[in-house]
């Protein structure tokens, strides 16, 4: 029986107890042989064990299937492809990305077209890697010239006692503390290189598991794993991009994606259906290709997978740390230099040792030239091991296991200790101001509000402690001195509710990984978080009630009492136009309008101001305008982002 799998040539196909035929049986013989193919790296001859059912067997057959491939290629899973999906597809229209892949926007993939798409682009999984054994990890602790020298000692030691019939522990005592240091070196590097290897496999976790993917006309919520080039997915708020995908269809005004997985940028990208014309483009150009790992923030749409597995940022990102050799560092230079010099001085010594006493060999009390010569031998080796440094490895491999430890609180994992020591030696990194050098989480630092417009001071500027996305922090005021209960002030409570209600994220907290995450963009978090650290009005154990929740309610405990306060009407998003988000809210026979954009854009609409002092609203007089515009040209040369907020009542 002969099928044609994918077009990647004749799979033909032996079944040594019975024949089958059929259009039908040899779809399912396809099927059933997918995941068996994909899953090895099938010879272009290959027998392997079977067992699945057919229309027309009373029973499930078992057996061996012998496959052979004739013209054509075949795609393991997660492996690159000759007839790889589009690599161009940000340069093209959203209409040649579907014709390419055959594909109806409006019905997706058809069953046919899924299998033919998986068996010549793969599946959409990142292949394992191919782990190191154990035992090559042991033995790469002991590929260096001063252990090996040690070791050799070790040895040495060990067989002289026993030619000379020593017994107790002091003829054992030197070399098993020898071997012991280095045993405890080859343990904390096996331990190191292990945990480095599983890090890399981290990276799966920012794979999506499910899709919700239009296939014969209805969509349905499939696992990821299951995605193929051309299958029409949809996208919105919160979704994890589950593979490359090029946008055919944008379902609201705007579409942003936080890509700091890949590019280390803190703020979140737009993304357009327009084509790019740059060629060979960077990730920041491929302003239509949504990537594998990549969150959406903002918006929601329609796209056509174009790359899967291997074939993705993702995979590349992996094939890169894969491909990084191990390279010699300076240290590992260094060590070996000293270990070559040191080895050439006590064999020279050792021998010389050996030689002057030659005379001796003879001498009666020795009991003939034979056990002399191995006496003035187990000399020279007592020499060769007391001039060789055998704490040095120790304290080398403790000091690199120590940072590599700090390092990892951190989740900065080193795959090689000798790499922490390069690390150290750096004295200038240059970088572009983005989220790779930092821990990229936005956080809330300075609030102004107008103090009052009669007397004193105009402006008050407080501090916001806490760099992370716990709700944790304290708000201190100009003079350095901790606000116990902050949403007595009238400005920071109006800061706290218009930045629960005007936002589109979400902050919560992960039991698994045992930090709080967030969901949307980094700047609308910030305020998430602001809000929790700004607290409730109320009574004066507030802050002490709100520290007895769990942390899965506390994350958002205040957001959520201002949103059952209000009921969001209408949400207008943010634009290029408008620099600013604005939402509609109502409360009771009440309706408000919270803003939150750029300071030209939010000022230059005010008519009026909220007096921190009181509390009251008094007109936006040109002085107080002139401070405003004054403090945040001042907050500009800091590079602190800086938003305005506003609240208008309509009636």
């Amino acid at each position: 029986m002969t099928s044609q799998l994918g077009g990647t040539g004749l799979v033909l196909i032996r079944h040594p107890a019975r024949a089958v035929s059929g259009p039908r049986v040899c779809d399912l013989v396809s099927w059933a042989l997918l995941s068996a193919l994909l899953e090895r790296n099938v010879s272009s001859q290959a027998t392997f064990p079977f067992s699945f059912s057919l229309p027309g067997f009373t029973d499930g057959r078992s057996g061996a299937l012998e496959v052979e491939f004739t013209g054509g290629s075949k795609q393991a899973a997660g492996r690159s492809s000759a007839a790889s999906a589009m690599e161009d597809a940000y340069a093209r229209s959203a209409s040649e990305v579907l014709d390419f892949f055959g594909v109806d926007p409006s019905k997706g993939l058809a069953d046919s077209q899924v299998l033919r798409h998986g068996m010549l682009y793969g599946r959409n999984v990142l292949p394992e890697e191919k782990r190191t054994p154990f035992w090559k990890l042991v033995l790469k602790q002991f590929d260096d010239l001063l252990v090996k020298i040690l070791i050799a000692a070790a040895i040495i030691s060990f067989i002289l006692a026993l030619i000379n019939g020593e017994t107790g522990l002091a003829a054992f005592l030197e070399p098993s503390v020898i071997l012991m240091i280095l045993a405890a070196n080859a343990a904390v590097g096996v331990i190191t290189e292990t945990n480095a290897e599983k890090a890399l496999e981290e990276l799966r976790a920012y794979q999506a598991d499910v899709a919700t993917v239009l296939r014969n006309g209805c969509f349905s919520i499939l696992p990821a794993t299951e995605l193929v080039p051309g299958d029409i997915v949809e996208v919105s708020v919160g979704c994890k991009v589950p593979a490359d995908m090029r946008v055919v269809e944008k379902l609201s005004d705007i579409l942003r994606v936080d890509q700091a997985i890949l590019t280390g940028e803190s703020s979140s990208v737009e993304k357009e259906l327009e084509s790019t014309v740059a060629t060979n483009a960077v990730y920041q150009d491929k302003t239509n290709i949504l990537f594998s790992g990549t969150v959406v923030v903002a918006g929601r749409a329609r796209a056509i997978v174009v790359g899967v597995g291997a074939n993705t940022a993702m995979g590349s990102i992996r094939d890169s740390m894969l491909r990084t050799g191990d390279e010699v560092t300076p240290l590992k230079k260094k060590l070996d230099e000293f270990g070559t010099f040191l080895a050439k001085v006590i064999a020279g010594i050792c021998v010389l040792v050996w030689v002057v006493n030659i005379g001796h060999f003879r001498d009666p009390s020795h009991g003939g030239f034979l056990r002399g010569a191995i006496h003035y031998f187990k000399i020279a080796v007592a020499l060769a091991v007391a001039a060789i440094p055998e704490g040095l490895p120790a304290v080398v491999t403790t000091c690199l296991a120590l940072g590599t430890k700090r390092m990892a609180r951190l989740n900065a994992i080193v795959r090689s200790l000798p790499s922490v020591e390069t690390l150290g030696c750096t004295t200038v990194i240059c970088s572009d101001k983005t989220g790779t050098l930092t821990t990229n989480m936005m956080s809330v630092s300075k609030i102004c509000a107008v103090q009052s417009v009669h007397h004193g001071p105009i402006m008050a500027e407080y501090t916001v402690s806490g760099t992370t996305y716990a709700p944790e922090g304290f708000i201190f005021n100009d003079n350095g001195a901790k606000l116990e209960i902050p949403a007595q002030f009238p400005s920071l409570l109006q800061v706290a509710m218009c930045s629960a209600l005007c936002n589109e994220s979400i902050l919560q907290y992960n039991p698994d990984k045992e930090n709080y995450e967030k969901i949307g963009e980094s700047t609308e978090v910030a305020l998430r978080v602001l809000v929790e650290k700004v607290g409730l009005p109320g009574f004066d154990s507030m802050p002490t009630a709100l520290n007895v929740l769990s942390k899965h309610d506390r994350a958002s405990y205040c957001n959520h009492y201002w949103e059952n306060q209000f009921k969001k009407v209408s949400v207008l998003e943010f634009s290029r136009d408008r620099k600013m988000m604005s939402v509609l809210c109502s409360r009771k026979h009440m309706e408000l309008m919270f803003s939150k954009g750029a300071p030209e854009s939010i000022l230059s609409r005010c008519t009026s101001i909220l007096c921190n002092e009181d509390g009251s609203t008094v007109p936006l007089t040109p002085d107080v305008r002139a401070e405003l515009e004054a403090r945040f040209i001042r907050l500009a040369l800091t590079f602190i982002q800086f938003l305005f907020l506003l609240d208008i009542q309509l009636f």
